[in-house]
């Protein structure tokens, strides 16, 4: 190719360029003018009644336009939103209005649901639902039931947010609203793709796309396209995503529909952005950008930042990228959006890797990690096999439905058989009594097979809530510092960190081993007695030796936070007990104790003896706990994880697997606590079984 062809090729890029900002100008006034329009025609008209003679306020109709205005201004302009829903529930109130007091609670569970005020949301959708279900309001019914469910899943609780859209899903199949079980299945979709569980993803979309062609609406179909979309280019399957992408960004452009537009521009750019098509994405994400400039939508404009971000990051533009990155990270925190917030973190931790500012970046990375773990718990993934083994048993019982239903099918044909011939009255009425034996039959057979499922049901349940225990310690408080030991000695290794650096990280990886060690040996022994492996061999114990080695083991960490441990241990102080369960205890215990216990501080190991056992106590003069924590501390399925007065980190596991322990030699455990005093825990273990023998040879 010649140099002045080279040249006409790049004046028609930039020509280009330039004439696709021009059309979209033309297209987005339209939109914004049409979507003013819309608002000016409700104030006109609640103008209109205000003007008219005798104007009240007390009025449901006045009540009704003040919400649908309120519910116009939501991503436009938020302040407007909460005015107007405050007014509207204040007037509802007033005149006993149910339906536009259920309404407007709704309105301004969004608002606060967009402020990133979970609790606050879910306390106005509550306080609706209540309303709308003692008025029997279906469809606000439906609205506030999926609305809860999605902030649900904003926390991160997808377990509530599951329920909560199958409950929904329930009552909108009862009430036959089709518009609301799109929504309501495409969310649960999203549920399973936030757990990158793509295939059951694609399962529910296709119930969405079956409804909405019955629906026939297409702007409902354009929102599922852009969000097929989402999924697809998540999926790394970019034809289908460009494919669906533009069929939306088509009926968005011609309906006029700007936040759907944005989105449906943002996603086109992450198409780009997976192809590393690095400047055609930015220009995808700037239209949305322009779009976000007229909206009031936090939440949804964090992943177009750290979009932009990856993309300037992308073209190597460093400087830039951070600056978006850190604009979502502002924004995510705020709102308390934790997937936005993980994203970000990990574009920062990219960024601050090639700047070199390896503290900053291991910051970044170790956020990251804490919150993937977060968000990819064990409680969300079993509630989503809670799904999957609901609608197998849905499966199985609509097979036995269906097989009934052909046996009273054909009792019914051996009736009317029986009626056109009366001369064979006796072989119908054998006919009838063998299909009501088969009815019967068929009744037995389903109830037997519930009751199977219902005990497979509960046997899920207990291994998945040890698993859940394994995979919540493996992960948050194994893999982060692992994972962080991991990524510094690749810096290391790599040459990113000189050595003088990487030595200055040796305290914090020492503490590290030490915790991981330490927990490894907890996580070790409780799984053992899990496995129903840990067989208890009691023996004569010298508490008093038992105490003294355990104290000189964790001497080390005394020392660092001068704490003095005491021994009042007699050397009679003799058990019978397993030695190595009873040396876990103790040394769980007191590991505790100087946990949190603050610099300078007092541990007291002393025994007591009782007719038939001994009463060993664990003192401190710690932080303490409360009336609450005290009572939770020893409960099944406590998983309380603290730091102590240095940040030490715990598992939660260390208490559980005392109580273990101490139960299986037949003693007890509890503990007395005073805030900011101290904690005292105390066990029982029963005296040799030869102790009188012991006492007369004396």
């Amino acid at each position: 190719m010649s140099h002045v062809t080279s040249c006409f090729m790049a004046i028609a890029r930039n020509l280009r360029y330039l004439i696709v900002p021009l059309a979209f100008w033309v297209c987005y006034s339209g939109m914004l003018h049409a979507q003013e329009t819309e608002r000016d025609s409700l104030i006109n008209e609640l103008r209109r009644l205000e003007s008219q003679k005798g104007f009240t306020e007390n009025d449901s109709t006045y009540v009704s336009l003040l919400n649908e205005l309120a519910w116009n201004y939501r991503f436009f302009k938020t302040d407007s939103l909460l005015l107007l829903s405050e007014k509207a529930l204040k007037i509802s109130r007033n005149i006993s209005y149910k339906k536009g007091e259920g309404c407007a609670l709704l309105r301004l569970g969004d608002y606060y649901s967009d402020k990133g005020n979970n609790n606050k949301a879910i306390e106005y959708y509550q306080a609706g639902l209540k309303i709308a279900n003692e008025v029997g309001e279906g469809h606000l019914i439906l609205r506030i039931m999926n609305n809860l469910a999605g902030e649900y899943a904003y926390k991160s609780d997808y377990a509530k947010a599951l329920t909560g859209y199958l409950d929904a899903i329930d009552k909108a199949e009862e009430l036959n609203n089709l518009e609301m079980l799109s929504i309501l299945n495409e969310n649960v979709a999203n549920l399973y793709a936030s757990q990158k569980d793509y295939t059951q993803a694609l399962e529910f979309y296709k119930k969405v796309r079956k409804i909405n062609t019955e629906i026939g609406d297409p702007v409902i179909m354009a929102e599922t396209n852009s969000n097929l979309a989402s999924l697809y280019a998540d999926m790394g399957d970019l034809e289908y995503a460009m494919f669906y992408v533009n069929k939306s960004i088509t009926t968005f452009e011609k309906e006029r529909i700007m936040d759907w537009l944005a989105f449906a521009y943002e996603t086109k750019g992450k198409v780009y952005l997976k192809q590393d098509k690095f400047q055609w994405a930015l220009f995808w994400y700037n239209q949305s950008d322009l779009l976000h400039k007229n909206l009031d939508d936090d939440r949804s404009r964090i992943g177009l930042l750290n979009g932009m971000a990856e993309a300037y990051l992308g073209q190597g533009k460093d400087s830039i990228s951070q600056k978006h990155a850190l604009e979502a990270f502002e924004i995510s925190s705020r709102i308390k959006f934790l997937e936005g917030t993980q994203k970000c973190a990990k574009t920062l931790y990219k960024i601050n890797k090639n700047k070199k500012d390896f503290a900053t970046a291991l910051t970044y990375h170790e956020l990251y990690q804490k919150l993937s773990d977060t968000l990819s718990r064990n409680e969300n993934k079993k509630s989503l096999t809670m799904l999957k083994t609901k609608n197998e048993y849905e499966l199985q019982k609509q097979a036995l439905i269906t097989e009934n239903e052909k046996a009273l099918a054909q009792q019914r044909q051996y009736v009317n058989a029986a009626l056109a011939i009366l001369l064979v009255f006796i072989v119908v009425t054998f006919l009838v009594h063998r299909g009501q034996k088969i009815q019967r039959k068929l009744n037995v057979e389903l109830k037997t097979k519930q009751q199977k499922l219902k005990v497979r049901e509960a046997e899920l349940q207990d291994s998945n809530e040890t698993k859940t225990k394994l995979f919540s310690i493996i992960g948050h408080d194994l893999r982060g510092p692992i994972g962080a030991l991991q990524g510094l000695l690749k810096m290391f290794n790599d040459g990113e960190i000189q050595k003088s650096e990487f030595l200055e990280f040796i305290p914090k990886l020492n503490d590290d081993v030490d915790h991981i060690y330490f927990t490894l040996n907890n996580l070790l022994s409780w799984g053992y007695t899990q496995m129903n492996g840990a067989v208890t061999k009691p023996s004569v114990v010298a508490m008093d030796s038992l105490v003294t080695e355990n104290i000189n083991l964790l001497s080390e960490i005394a020392k660092k936070k001068s704490i003095k441990v005491i021994s009042k241990i007699p050397e009679n102080a003799h058990t019978w007990s397993d030695t190595n369960q009873i040396d876990i205890v103790i040394r769980n215990l007191i590991s505790n104790a100087l946990k949190f216990t603050p610099e300078n501080g007092m541990v007291t190991i002393a025994a007591s003896e009782k007719n038939d056992h001994w009463e060993i106590s664990v003192r401190d003069t710690g932080v303490g706990m409360d009336r609450i924590t005290v009572e939770k501390l020893f409960s099944k399925n406590s998983n309380i994880t603290t730091y102590g007065t240095n940040n030490e980190k715990g598992t939660g596991l260390g208490l559980s697997l005392c109580k273990e322990m101490v139960e299986k030699n037949n003693g007890k455990i509890w503990v007395d606590s005073v805030l900011r005093k101290g904690s005292s825990f105390f066990f029982t273990l029963p005296k040799p079984k030869a102790e009188k023998n012991y006492s007369q040879a004396s």
